[in-house]
């Protein structure tokens, strides 16, 4: 790590391809081999929205996963990156038109399409292009996953997907549903009698798409949210998604053939966190779904899953530089001693956006082990934010001066992807780090920012530009 620290400087983010590959190859031949036991095919797409960038795309290509994208951006790293774009799926709750017509264009295997407005787009899109577009319907199962309220996805009250509760009168979706329900009266929904009997809006999406010359309805899709440890939740919504698919099979005739559950598996980023193997956790998922489907007498459809955090986050350590240190009192004979480094929340904002923690280990520039005493710490960044806060409760030794070096492990996913410029700093070199014949290899896969590439799209009026006030 200190080697690493000395040649490419700090913050520095740290990706060991190694464990990016096994562990993706990981869940690919886990679910594979569970899901063959029930007798049908999965594919593994990996969740792009976690970490992407062209190196990484080409390690998700070799190693037989598929990609999920959740923007153009993501879509054109993936192409990019050479992954061939019937592996590919467009996710998004706010598509623009010409993210779907590049999709199309491209022949990108499925676009997830997440609200009745999108329906009509992606026809009328297809249509002018003269194709079929390859849909995918995502659903809210009103499953309520024991995580943060900001990565959990499949509850009711929140913006992805189209619920499988059927649509009451009184709700704000009852004039769209009314449109489309001619049988319904307005005497009926005055006097409430049609509460019950109005379809839900998963339904009336797979009314829409089914009826469309220029849509290929291939299946439902669903995502409970993120960083979930039970495998319960991923069961529960299996049985819900799958009793929609034989409603419709009843209602319309029509077999769907492939059912996505997403990820949202939880990683380790603290000794309190229990992860489950990737193996248990889809032996746990072939079950739920052969029984549901034996239960429903419905064939089990072609499966996937979207793992992104479980992937890369162990993949990721972030190494960052000590700066000053300060000693504040807690309360009464208890103090806390602040270490600050020389990044922050604009190379990882999930603490202060979720709540998250993490750990941390010394990596000492000598190569020797402290023998400090533990003290009671809390690792801040350098922003100018009192809740710029890297990991939150820990122990460092006493001994810890300014240059010591720190590696906060876990940092794979979410923190490259969603880092920023807050204050003006620029974004740190990302590093793949891999092992060739029994020697370490390091090489830069993403090139840190200087100050000329933050002003490089900026305009500035010479100094003594009129404009200027004083000038």
């Amino acid at each position: 790590m200190a080697k690493l620290a000395e040649t490419y400087g700090t913050p520095l983010y740290v990706i060991s391809e190694d464990t990016f590959r096994d562990r993706a190859r990981g869940f690919r031949e886990a679910f594979e081999s569970a899901f063959s036991r029930v007798g049908t095919e999965v594919s593994v797409y990996f969740a792009g929205k976690s970490f992407l960038t062209p190196e990484v795309v080409r390690w998700v290509r070799e190693e037989g996963l598929n990609l999920d994208t959740a923007s153009g951006g993501e879509m054109a790293c993936g192409l990019r990156g050479g992954m061939d774009p019937a592996r590919m799926a467009l996710h998004g709750n706010n598509k623009s038109a010409a993210e779907i017509t590049r999709a199309l264009d491209a022949g990108v295997g499925r676009i997830v399409v997440d609200s009745l407005p999108e329906i009509e787009l992606v026809g009328r899109l297809a249509r002018t292009l003269g194709v079929t577009a390859p849909v995918m319907l995502r659903v809210t199962p009103g499953v309520h996953a024991e995580t943060h309220d900001f990565i959990a996805t499949a509850h009711e009250d929140q913006k992805f997907g189209m619920s499988l509760a059927p649509a009451r009168a009184t709700d704000a979706q009852a004039a769209d549903a009314l449109a489309d329900d001619s049988s319904v009266s307005t005497q009926d929904v005055a006097d409430g009698s049609a509460a019950a009997e109005l379809p839900s809006a998963a339904m009336r999406a797979v009314s829409a798409c089914v009826a469309h010359p220029n849509i290929d309805l291939q299946g439902i899709h669903c995502h409970i949210g993120s960083q979930i440890f039970a495998a319960e939740g991923f069961a529960q919504a299996a049985e819900r998604v799958l009793t929609f698919m034989a409603e419709v099979r009843e209602k319309f005739g029509v077999q769907l053939p492939q059912l996505d559950l997403g990820g949202g598996y939880g990683i380790a980023y603290t000794e309190a966190d229990t992860p489950r193997p990737a193996q248990e956790i889809a032996d746990a998922l072939a079950q739920a779904v052969q029984g549901t489907c034996r239960l429903l007498d419905f064939p089990v459809p072609h499966l996937s899953f979207e793992p992104g955090r479980a992937i890369v986050g162990p993949a990721g350590i972030t190494l960052y530089t000590v700066g000053t240190l300060k000693a504040v009192t807690v309360e009464p004979g208890q103090a806390r001693r602040y270490v600050s480094v020389d990044g922050g929340m604009s190379d990882n904002p999930r603490p202060v956006l979720y709540g998250a923690d993490y750990s941390v280990v010394v990596a000492d520039a000598k190569g020797g082990l402290s023998t400090g005493d533990p003290v009671f710490s809390r690792v801040v960044g350098k922003h100018c934010e009192s809740g710029d806060i890297v990991v939150n409760t820990t122990y460092l030794p006493s001994d810890l001066t300014a240059g010591d070096l720190l590696a906060v492990p876990a940092t794979g996913a979410y923190c490259w992807a969603l880092s920023s410029n807050y204050n003006w700093l620029p974004r740190p070199t990302v590093v793949a780090v891999r092992t060739v014949d029994g020697e370490g290899q390091s090489r830069v896969i993403v090139r840190g920012e200087t100050e000329d590439d933050l002003f490089a799209r900026m305009s500035v009026e010479p100094a003594d530009s009129p404009d200027v006030p004083g000038s």
